[in-house]
């Protein structure tokens, strides 16, 4: 019987990254369910951290220190090393959050393995013939099953799909010699970009304001961009707006945007086609400002305003001012 490796990302700090602590929790699960052992791996400069981080939520964590993680892109100096380990282990899965960064590491895996890849995954069980795993589709609109014919394969795990939540108990930490007789070309890093702007970045936010089309223009976000403010949040918004260049990118949720799982999504002007659906429905309450007692948004708000978001918003930021006044 195999087990079923984790691959860690470590994240900006060294800690571990947040999309690693889901995919390891959903992983322990399944290793419960399954019957088979869960080993978190980590390749990075210093392991450490985020091997520690790392052993919070699995039994054993593996941990491989390679220089070449500072100026190199983590994910092609990861792949190597995993692939490595692959030519001389055989566990039934390799899982890695389905991040920028573990796509490529996935990819990369696959091509040195010939292993198959099944990518998103919102769910993950375990059949006779291995992990079956269930994929969101055509935006949305059809959810899929599929596993591996050869029984063996990796999976990236779609971001904010399972809550992170700590194992009883703390694993323990072995270090490997790194071994590099699966190289990849090297892929140097020349810069790195902070954006300045929110605490945290918009997945990780537990209160979101959103606008969409509705806000009418760039100076529509100002009661955005206060309601969030006044509740200790972040501002989204969808791709209409974003392709408007009414707000950046890296606020955008949806399909071709970020996945977030906030506890309160309050969306404003926001028609709640399936495209931005998919990125925002697993909030823990949704709530919906649109003039459009027919918008689709309605269909899966907790609470749905018929009414001018302006008119609504001013309204709710007074009430919140006089509460904290």
């Amino acid at each position: 019987m195999g087990a079923l490796w984790v691959v860690a990302e470590p994240g900006p700090d060294g800690g571990l990254a947040r999309i690693s602590t889901e995919a390891a929790t959903l992983v322990r699960e399944l290793g419960v369910a399954s019957g088979r052992e869960v080993v978190g791996i980590v390749v990075a400069a210093d392991p450490a951290p985020a091997a520690a981080d790392l052993a919070s939520y699995l039994p054993l964590v593996l941990t491989i220190a390679d220089p070449a993680a500072t100026s190199q892109t983590w994910s092609a100096v990861a792949a190597g090393h995993v692939a490595a380990l692959l030519a001389s282990e055989a566990p039934d899965a390799v899982f890695v959050g389905a991040g920028a960064d573990g796509r490529d590491l996935a990819g990369a895996v696959s091509a040195l393995t010939g292993l198959g890849v099944l990518v998103n995954a919102t769910a993950v069980t375990w059949t006779e013939s291995g992990p079956a795993v269930e994929m969101s589709v055509f935006g949305g609109r059809l959810l899929t099953t599929s596993g591996f014919t050869g029984g063996r394969g990796i999976v990236t795990v779609r971001p904010n799909v399972t809550t992170a939540s700590p194992a009883g108990t703390v694993g323990r930490v072995e270090a490997r010699t790194a071994d590099t007789t699966t190289p990849l070309p090297a892929v140097r890093v020349v810069d790195r970009v902070s954006e300045a702007g929110a605490a945290a970045p918009i997945e990780e936010a537990r209160v979101i304001v959103a606008g969409g089309r509705g806000v009418g223009g760039a100076e529509g976000f100002g009661i955005v961009q206060q309601l969030a403010d006044t509740l200790g949040g972040a501002v989204g918004a969808t791709r209409a707006a974003v392709d408007s260049g009414w707000i950046a990118y890296s606020q955008q949720i949806g399909q071709t945007g970020k996945i977030v799982k906030p506890e309160l999504y309050l969306a404003l002007g926001i028609s709640g086609a399936i495209q931005h659906k998919v990125g925002m429905r697993t909030s823990g309450a949704i709530v919906a400002v649109n003039r459009d007692a027919d918008a689709p948004i309605a269909e899966f708000a907790d609470l749905f305003v018929v009414g001018d978001l302006f008119e609504v918003g001013a309204a709710l930021l007074e009430r919140l001012r006089a509460r904290s006044g």
